[in-house]
């Protein structure tokens, strides 16, 4: 915690005095001749507490006072006033100061009242540390895992841990990154102080800039009061920043700053603030990629990818579903105060067999379902194997999800067709995947990224016809390349991906536009769904409305 303490008067020999006192008490004092000094002494020192006079030429101390409080409204300040001005120290207690001390002052007095000013900053930091901390362990899921590629990751966790260095989390999407920065920010010296995280994938520029830097008031429409920023509140403790590859260019600049020199400014002001956060991103790009591609600054890459860790997929580290599926059965268990279930081996057999395109996330899905669905406390294989197959679409109908299939059948309704050794969940996969990790495997110092292994290809899929949505090229169906035109020749074969598009935007219809409810029905994730319609924008796919 910062004992230090800025002192702010027009007199020399009154700031020598008052930072002689305080420095004989065990603070460490900067001093100000004028509040524009002060303003600035402030974002450069984060002092602990400001004592000030309250009768200085241009900006006195009540000025000084509101413009600190626009500046950081829980640092304390003190206003040193002179006998008979007892009106104008209630009316700056009024306006947020601290408190305030007659001149003339004995010594004691001064360290009595700065104490307790400083003891207040500490205190209020404390409770709002330990109110995030708090919910961050009630939560934050736990890291498990006993396979090779888990345990390498948790050894570049020891590692890294006390380091102030700028880590980049490679992976899949739903492979959990975010748990891997949590217990990389537990495990370090900064694990007392707040972990803040961002997910950039989920706000427009605009307002992601204000969110990382905060905003004064009056900087934009809307912005009716002093907002702080991600970087500012998580001073002296950890940042997450989540899917950082959807920043823009612009934005990029201002974050290599912070990177490199600890400093920004709020959006609307021009004072400049000094921080000291260590960043964690996460990608689940290929950011060399996106740098080849002119999308991404490589300068901003290489001040990002200094600790670089890579999360391996769930396909390939196997051994540590059954852990997985454990902790999350028992999870949903204790959330219902209920006894757990398990899944019989042979359902344990399936999921190992399983390529699990969404990662860890899918198997936590899947584990919640069957626990909600299993009607005994063994989960057997029949209830869990439709799950595990690219689901199938009816000729011109609405996609029926595999979960609500799965109920059909667990209810007593039809149950679907399951291909042998198939893969896919929620939606169909196979094209539909989620691009590769945004980084290297560092598993072996100076190893080199090793390529993915893709889900293999489903067999046994029927072509379908769907309703069109659109119009245009990509939108109807030529009349005269039909079965019933060609003669009973074969329909027109057309991408998964393109029926994908087109399922998720009859179904963003049927929800009126809910991406909660749409991404609920057809068994993704909304970050994965808003992902999908932010790629197809880009390629003028679907209506920009949407």
């Amino acid at each position: 915690m910062s004992n230090k303490i800025l002192v702010v008067d027009d007199k020399q020999m009154m700031r020598d005095s008052v930072g002689a006192t305080l420095q004989r008490g065990g603070f460490v004092v900067v001093a100000a001749s004028n509040g524009k000094v002060a303003l600035d002494m402030v974002a450069k020192h984060r002092p602990a507490a400001v004592i000030t006079d309250l009768k200085m030429p241009e900006m006195d101390g009540l000025e000084l006072l509101k413009q600190l409080k626009q500046a950081d409204d829980q640092l304390p300040v003190v206003l040193m006033t002179a006998y008979g001005k007892i009106n104008d120290a209630v009316t700056a207690m009024k306006e947020g100061a601290f408190d305030f001390i007659q001149k003339p002052f004995e010594g004691d007095q001064l360290l009595v009242v700065m104490k307790r000013a400083v003891k207040h900053r500490q205190l209020v930091q404390e409770n709002t540390t330990l109110k995030t901390v708090s919910k961050m362990m009630d939560n934050s899921p736990t890291m498990i895992g006993t396979s090779p590629g888990m345990r390498r990751v948790a050894q570049q966790i020891h590692q890294m841990a006390n380091s102030s260095g700028t880590v980049l989390i490679c992976g899949e999407s739903g492979t959990g990154k975010e748990v891997i920065a949590r217990t990389l920010h537990a495990h370090s010296a900064r694990r007392n102080r707040l972990m803040l995280c961002l997910n950039c994938a989920a706000l427009s520029s605009s307002l992601l800039e204000s969110e990382l830097f905060g905003h004064e008031r009056g900087a934009f429409t809307g912005a009716d009061q002093l907002r702080k920023g991600r970087f500012e509140l998580s001073d002296n403790g950890t940042l997450l920043l989540d899917e950082i590859s959807e920043i823009s260019p612009q934005l990029q600049a201002k974050l290599l700053r912070v990177l490199q020199e600890g400093q920004f400014e709020r959006v609307g002001s021009s004072l400049t603030m000094n921080v000291d956060v260590r960043v964690v991103a996460t990608t689940n790009r290929d950011l060399t990629q996106s740098v080849m591609a002119g999308e991404f600054r490589q300068d901003l890459y290489y001040r990002l990818n200094v600790l670089p860790i890579y999360l391996p997929p769930l396909r390939e580290r196997d051994e540590d579903i059954p852990l997985l599926a454990d902790h999350f059965l028992n999870q949903v268990a204790m959330r219902e105060g209920r006894e757990a279930k398990k899944f019989d081996e042979e359902s344990i057999g399936l999921l190992k067999q399983y390529a699990w395109p969404g990662n860890v996330r899918e198997l936590q899905n899947i584990c919640e379902r069957a626990s909600v669905l299993s009607r005994g406390h063994v989960i057997d294989a029949g209830l869990i194997q439709p799950w595990l197959v690219v689901p199938q679409m009816p000729v011109g109908g609405f996609f029926t999800p595999a979960p609500m299939r799965a109920s059909q059948q667990v209810m007593g309704g039809p149950t679907p067709q399951v291909n042998g050794g198939g893969m896919g969940n929620g939606f169909g996969h196979g094209n539909m995947q989620e691009q590769g990790v945004g980084c290297q495997n560092v598993g072996h110092a100076g190893g080199v990224g090793q390529p993915q292994t893709q889900p293999q290809a489903m067999t046994n899929v029927q072509p379908v016809t769907v309703t069109p949505i659109n119009g245009g090229a990509n939108g109807h169906v030529n009349p005269a390349t039909s079965s019933a035109a060609m003669g009973g020749l074969m329909p027109e074969v057309r991408s998964l991906e393109e029926i994908e598009r087109e399922q998720i935007v009859k179904a963003l219809g049927h929800f009126g536009g809910n991406r909660q409810q749409t991404a609920e029905a057809l068994g993704i994730g909304v970050r994965t769904l808003g992902l999908k319609l932010k790629k197809w924008k880009e390629q003028k796919l679907v209506a920009q409305t949407i």
